[in-house]
């Protein structure tokens, strides 16, 4: 191995600022985890075919793609390796993925801004049309080399599943044959990418490159990251948001066995040992005193009684159309709902974690890095460095729905702090337990939301008032300049965007301060617009007593797309026709990261009064599907993830302090509860858009909407627990 070896234990285991595409660049020497095959290091003899930045073709004719997204089991390793083995015409047995280096020159999110990271589902959207020229100029540089060794024109020579072909004289070459003279080659001009015609893979059910590898335990988490010396970190956070450390007394911790050492740092108070155990016992035996002083007192209900009262007048206007007083003035019939969201835990599987030591050159670091450009800078901030002496190591993490994706990198930085800190001079593993993350914050704000809406003689919708009151993700943060004219997007995307022909449509928005830590979760504010604006729409289509499909479908005339999905998930729902006693169907269509889906969701109800969701059906309208297995997989996850969500799940705030701790309190979906999904991806031509967040807005209002058909109940408080069951 090089000098970045890992050593095991075990065998185990958006939308910010336009920048212009990655230039290519020459090899790139370094740390490269690779799916499918073993962790490897190229000799300098040795080395691979590099035309670009993104590629890597070595000489035993494998294709390396170095992704610049994280791979969390959203599936962009598959996925942008099938839109290089496309242009390369590679065969898929040929295909590789490994985490490209920390370069933010290199491997810009182009629709983020000028930083490396994941998110906003843009890995496959951002990564589309560059992935597509660095496919087509590798291949071209093959073909040429090919032509220049058999001394043929290079438009006599094709390639099928990675095999260089000249018909007239039966000669053939594989990638690995043509590797070293294909890096000396020089094009004339950027060769065009493929037309949508000619595609072989994309559009094809292409196995995961990493499925494999987790499923037999060799995928490398940070948890299973081990270097010389190591020491395990835990941190006693403070009960409150806000809190600070007075003062501790560790003498009890410093008996334990173990224990290394002790180490205050802005987040809490650090306990390193030798190993989870001992640091967990000595973290037990901390006693600290806090200081309260500025932490964040309220309960959950206090907050909410605040909302209520702010939702009551009109905010700044994020969207205003037409005349909405008047038209409620004049309507026939007016209608008035509350919705109420509550603070939501990402709660991936895996907690956060950050391995962290210092070289001869300055920091290296191991973890799931999401963003890395924020945490490549954030620690070198710690150390008083440059951001090019912090060497960040992405690797596979187990979920995120967004945790990972701090805007100021708080997870590397406490991880940074308490090597800066420690007097022990030893590379630290700093870990999360289940409690730590549950409890840490970094939440989906709550929000409250007031409708008013109003119904003409006929049932036409006349009005729309709408007025969100929650915290605000952006403010704060480092992109707080986004926020315009007292709007930060992320409160009332989906709301704002409603795309109902509505001739009086107000949206408003008031932004509160509060000392709890919010973040992006999974679909952003699209995951509580959706619920209100949807439920809300099938309340007024039963009061006008009409359809809910053909009544959004009238006011949908000038949006094909969303029709589009809508009539697909309403035909292979079999909508309209007849269902056993006791069950009812509900409907829902949100547009989110650039693809649309419609849900419509079966359900029966149990003893306890909770819906029991027996089959949910979704359409989707992605742009092209590179991978429809990929696409599948990501409806599926979101409708678990949003599922599970709006039946159980709250973060409840008793005097500030946060009262759910793991998952008997904090409640994921069951196996159990999982309903029976399909699937059906609209066909298109149009560029790759998002589906990791996609999913999740629709399932809620779904099973909200086909409750209200059932019975007659509206759900205006999430979870469904609290509103419904008799444990709420």
């Amino acid at each position: 191995m090089a000098t970045n070896q890992i050593e095991r234990s075990q065998p185990s285991r958006r939308q910010f600022l336009e920048a212009a595409a990655a230039a290519g660049a020459g090899l790139i020497i370094g740390f490269r985890l690779p799916i499918r095959g073993p962790l490897t290091s190229f000799a300098a003899n040795d080395e691979p075919f590099a035309p670009n930045a993104f590629i890597r073709i070595a000489p035993d004719s494998t294709v390396t793609v170095l992704s610049k997204h994280i791979e969390f089991g959203q599936g962009p390793y598959t996925g942008l390796a099938t839109i290089v083995a496309e242009e390369l015409d590679a065969d898929w047995s040929q295909m590789r993925a490994a985490a490209a280096p920390a370069d933010a020159s290199l491997y810009n999110n182009l629709l983020l801004g000028p930083i490396q990271g994941t998110g906003g589902s843009t890995a496959i959207a951002n990564s589309w049309d560059q992935l597509r020229q660095a496919g087509a100029q590798a291949r071209a540089m093959l073909i040429q080399a090919a032509a220049e060794n058999w001394k043929v024109a290079p438009s006599q020579i094709s390639i099928e599943k990675g095999i260089l072909k000249h018909p007239a004289s039966s000669r053939s070459s594989n990638f690995g044959d043509l590797a070293l003279r294909a890096a000396s080659v020089k094009l004339d001009g950027l060769p065009q990418p493929k037309d949508s015609k000619d595609y072989r893979l994309i559009g094809r059910d292409l196995p995961k490159l990493d499925t494999m590898e987790k499923t037999t335990g060799r995928a490398i988490y940070t948890f299973d990251i081990e270097r010389p010396n190591m020491l395990t970190a835990l941190v006693q956070h403070p009960p409150r948001f806000g809190g600070r450390v007075k003062s501790f007394d560790a003498s009890r911790t410093r008996r334990i066995s173990g224990v290394v050492d002790v180490v205050e740092v802005p987040e809490g108070v650090a306990v390193l040992a030798e190993g989870f155990w001992a640091a967990k016992e000595g973290r037990d035996a901390l006693r600290v005193e806090w200081d309260e002083s500025g932490a964040e007192k309220r309960s959950s209900d206090e907050l909410i009684r605040d909302y209520q009262r702010r939702s009551k007048s009109v905010g700044a206007l994020a969207r205003n159309d037409g005349n909405v007083e008047d038209a409620l003035k004049g309507a026939d019939k007016t209608f008035e709902a509350e919705f109420i969201f509550p603070y939501l835990a990402h709660a991936p599987m895996e907690p956060d974690n950050c391995v962290i030591e210092r070289t001869s050159d300055g920091i290296e670091m191991w973890f799931g890095s999401q963003v890395q450009t924020i945490d490549q800078q954030a620690t070198a901030a710690v150390f008083g460095l440059q951001p090019n002496q912090v060497k960040i190591n992405t690797l596979l993490a187990g979920g995120s729905f967004g945790r990972r994706a701090t805007p100021v990198g708080d997870r590397a930085v406490e991880a940074a702090r308490i090597l800066k800190n420690s007097g022990a001079g030893r590379p630290v593993k700093l870990l999360w337990t289940r409690e730590d993350d549950i409890q840490g914050g970094r939440y989906r704000p709550l929000y409250v939301h007031r409708l008013r809406a109003g119904l003409d003689s006929k049932g036409r919708i006349t009005g729309w008032d709408q007025t969100i009151v929650g915290q605000s993700i952006m403010a704060g943060s480092p992109f707080e300049a986004l926020i315009r004219d007292g709007i930060d997007g992320t409160s009332v995307e989906g709301a704002s965007t409603l795309p109902y022909s509505i001739p009086n449509l107000r949206v408003s928005l008031h932004s509160v301060r509060v000392g709890v830590p919010v973040l992006w979760w999974r679909s952003v504010g699209h995951t509580h617009t959706a619920y209100s604006t949807e439920t809300f729409f099938d309340q007024l289509a039963m009061e006008a007593g009409r359809d809910p499909v053909e009544f959004r479908l009238e006011l949908l005339k000038d949006h094909p797309r969303y029709a589009q999905v809508l009539r697909l998930a309403a035909e292979k729902a079999g909508w309209g026709g007849s269902l056993p006693a006791g069950r009812a169907r509900g409907i829902a269509l949100h547009e989110s990261f650039g693809s649309f889906v419609a849900q419509v969701a079966e359900i029966s109800l149990r003893d306890d009064g909770m819906p029991k969701v027996e089959r949910v059906v979704c359409a989707v309208d992605c742009g092209i599907a590179v991978n429809p297995n990929i696409v599948r997989h990501q409806m599926e996850g979101g409708i678990g993830f949003g599922l599970g969500a709006a039946l159980h799940d709250e973060i409840v705030l008793e005097k500030g302090r946060v009262v759910q701790s793991n998952f008997h309190d904090y409640w994921p979906l069951r196996i159990e509860e999982m309903p029976k999904v399909e699937v059906h991806i609209a066909k298109s031509t149009q560029k790759p858009t998002g589906v990791g967040e996609p999913g999740v807005p629709p399932i809620a209002p779904a099973v909200a909407n086909a409750l209200y058909a059932l019975n007659g109940t509206q759900v205006l408080r999430l979870p469904f627990a609290r509103s419904l069951s008799s444990k709420g």
